[in-house]
Parts: C-alpha cells; sequence; structure tokens
C-alpha cells in the first residue's frame, strides 16, 4: 500500500513532500508552523491577514496603536469613508511579516503566503498591489491567491521581477473558476505554477452556497484534471478540505493530485497560532457543532464551530484599529447590521447582532473558531490527560503522520 511519501510535488526545479499545510489567518498559521513544512521538504503557508497586527505581536511594532490613535476622532462614526491604510506602512508590516520568516527558513521545502482578495481594506486594488508587490519584495517563495476570483490580481504585479520567478498558485472550488481565471490572464502569458481545489469540507471560508453538501472533493479534483488534460496544461493539481489521514490523501495523489493541502489537524499543533484554550475547544467539538453560516461580512459561507463567541456579539466596530473588509466606498455589512440593532435596541446594551460579526476583532482576538468539516475527529489523532484536557501535538509529528501513514492509520503521541 503506497504511502504520501512515495510521491512527490514538482514545482519547476523543485521536488518537495506533497503536503501543503493551508493559510489560516489571522496568524493561526504561523511562522513556526510554516517554517516546520519547509524544513521538512513541504510547503507551509503564513497568511497576510491582518498583517500590520501580526507584526506588532511578532516583532513589537506600534501599527495598530498608531493607526487608532490617528483615526479616534471617528471611532463613533458610522461613517468609515475616511479610514485608509497607509500603502507604505502596509508594505512594511508585510516585508517584516514575510521576510523574518525567509530568513529563518531551514531546508529543502518552501514558503507561501496566502493572500486573500476578499480583504479589501478601503482600497482594493491599490492595497492588494501592496501586499502582493511587498511579499515578493521580501523574497517569499511563492503566493497563493484566495479568497476570490482575482481575476486581475496576475496584472497587479505583472511589471514585479520575480513575476515569473515566484509561484504563483490559485484556489479554486470549480472548474468555471479556474477557466474564467486563465481565461482572463491569457494575455500576460503567465500560468499559474499550480492550482489549489479546494471542497466543500474545508474550514473558515468556502466557495460554495449553502448547497455545499452537493458537491464533492473528488469529483471536483478529477474534473479539473481533465480539464487542463484536455488543455494541454501541465499544472499540479493540490487537492484541499477533508483530507484527514496520509491514506485520504493517497487517493488524490493515485487520481493524479500533485499534492495535497491539509489544515485542520495543524490546528492542535503546539506551532499552531491559536491560544491553548481554544484548541481544547476544537478537540472537545462534536460533529453537530460544526455549522456553516453566513455572518461574514465578505459574504461567503463560512464553516465554524458553532459555540464560536463570535455568533451574536455586539460588538462595535473596530474599523478604525482594523477595518481590513471595508469596501472601496467604506462600507462593510457588519456596519449595517450593528447600526440597526443600535437603533432597534436604544434602551438595550445587550442586544444580539446575529446575522453578522465583525469579523477583524474577532479574529484578531481568536474569537471566531472557523473550523474543517473533520474537527470533530481531532479528538482521535491524541490521548486525554488526567485532568481531561487533550495533548497537544507537535506540528511534526501530524507532518510525518501524513508522510508515512497506511490504511487510514493515525499515529498517536509517544
Amino acid at each position: 500500500m503506497k504511502r504520501v511519501d512515495d510521491f512527490r510535488l514538482r514545482l519547476g526545479k523543485h521536488e518537495l513532500v506533497p503536503i501543503m499545510i493551508g493559510g489560516m489567518g489571522v496568524d493561526i498559521s504561523t511562522a513556526e508552523l510554516a517554517l516546520v513544512a519547509a524544513r521538512l521538504n513541504g510547503i507551509g503557508h503564513i497568511s497576510d491577514a491582518l498583517v500590520h497586527d501580526v507584526s506588532d505581536r511578532r516583532f513589537d511594532t506600534s501599527f495598530i496603536k498608531d493607526k487608532t490613535k490617528l483615526y479616534k476622532y471617528n471611532i463613533n462614526n458610522s461613517d468609515k469613508t475616511d479610514i485608509k491604510f497607509d500603502l507604505d506602512l502596509l508594505a512594511e508590516a508585510t516585508r517584516l511579516h514575510v521576510g523574518r520568516t525567509m530568513e529563518a527558513k531551514q531546508g529543502d521545502g518552501m514558503i507561501f503566503v496566502n493572500c486573500m482578495e476578499k480583504l479589501t481594506m478601503n482600497g482594493p486594488r491599490d492595497t492588494l498591489r501592496v501586499r502582493l508587490a511587498s511579499a515578493l519584495d521580501a523574497g517569499i517563495d511563492g503566493i497563493t491567491l484566495s479568497a476570490g476570483l482575482h481575476l486581475g490580481s496576475f496584472g497587479l504585479i505583472e511589471d514585479h521581477p520575480r513575476f515569473r520567478d515566484a509561484k504563483l498558485g490559485i484556489i479554486v472550488s470549480s472548474v468555471r473558476a479556474l477557466q474564467l481565471f486563465l481565461r482572463k490572464n491569457a494575455k500576460l502569458n503567465r500560468l499559474p505554477d499550480y492550482v489549489i481545489v479546494e471542497g466543500p469540507l474545508a474550514g473558515g471560508h468556502l466557495g460554495f452556497g449553502l448547497d455545499w453538501a452537493k458537491y464533492d472533493l473528488h469529483t471536483i479534483v478529477a474534473e479539473v484534471l481533465q480539464y487542463l488534460k484536455d488543455e494541454n496544461l501541465a499544472i499540479p493539481v493540490i487537492a484541499a478540505g477533508g483530507i484527514f489521514t496520509g491514506s485520504d490523501a493517497v487517493s488524490f495523489l493515485e487520481a493524479g493530485a500533485g499534492g495535497v493541502q491539509v489544515a485542520t489537524r495543524f490546528t492542535v499543533t503546539k506551532e499552531c497560532g491559536l491560544p491553548d484554550d481554544v484548541k481544547q475547544e476544537y478537540f472537545k467539538a462534536q460533529e453537530e457543532q460544526i455549522i456553516v453560516n453566513t455572518i461574514s461580512p465578505t459574504g461567503y459561507p463560512m464553516r465554524m464551530l458553532s459555540n464560536t463567541p463570535a455568533i451574536g456579539s455586539n460588538i462595535r466596530p473596530g474599523c478604525e484599529a482594523y477595518g481590513y473588509l471595508l469596501d472601496g466606498n467604506g462600507s462593510c455589512s457588519y456596519i449595517d447590521a450593528y447600526n440597526r440593532e443600535v437603533e432597534a435596541n436604544p434602551d438595550n446594551k445587550d442586544f444580539k447582532v446575529m446575522d453578522k460579526t465583525c469579523l477583524c476583532t474577532h479574529m484578531r482576538n481568536f474569537k471566531c473558531w472557523t473550523c474543517g468539516q473533520t474537527t470533530y475527529r481531532l479528538k482521535d489523532t491524541t490521548r486525554q490527560l488526567p485532568d481531561g484536557s487533550f495533548e497537544l501535538l507537535s506540528a511534526e509529528h501530524v507532518f510525518r503522520d501524513y508522510q508515512f501513514s497506511v490504511n487510514n492509520e493515525i499515529a498517536l503521541p509517544s
């Protein structure tokens, strides 16, 4: 019986263990987690979501404090059009986060940055260009374009000296999305170096509607592989979403995928950025607690635990400090939902906002417990300690288990 280690992912001159750790924001996929994957000859992701705050935590900068001070006058104003990101500071924060990570890299693997198009930052085009270019400036091995179609993203960096050197990939959930991307970028004569096909069991934001359960990752991967074959395009396909064991991974590799992207099992590793008490919530989760809702201001359905504190919170919009989801007009659907409830409850400070959440603030504070559909199985990957808590795993242990396990077995910690 084959193991994941019997396969290799080829990206240009690189031959890699075909395991990619997903880019979970905000700093859930930490630099430490990505560095383990690279050391073991796989691919690790960091995320540039709320990169100013990540920099403040990692390097003791004061980007968030300074931005809050600058826009303090506007905190009680429901109109957020004034809230802008200083592009030079955005570039500085990105270069710090990416550059320091790359300086620490060891081994023959690679580190990519996950870049979400839906982080519109009240300047969708300009801020995205700076995020992409600054990551390339800082030496990132590759960029994964996520949370959006990214039809114009390649064009934003086509003049960058590393545009054809760095690995650039796109996350899609259908053949149609990939076709749109390739058609839009055909004039650039620059194909993506890899395509991540993310299925309906993935964590966080989904590229599906509330009918997600009608879709199947194996089917979508097969359709994408057939399309690429028909078009004579040699682009590696990475399967993602619900791949819980090495045997699950092998089933995709044998079917023609170049690699797999995994994340859920790494959320409870020591290197993951989630606080330890939140990791215990993931271990304790039952299948019925894993839900898909539409409370994200991005417009995408999002999978999370039903007991996540972000659901029903009435926290004041934190745009002066963050504002990452403000659209080009300075609007966010949470602001509208919050103001509606304030107006409807003038004498009640304990009202709930059920239909949307302040995603920036809650993700920053690890109060939005997004998760994959297989999260309820995490308790079976470790042992329960005498105090009732579950033992945290090392990222290397989980990586090696994916790499070498057979027969759907899971290696418990020694």
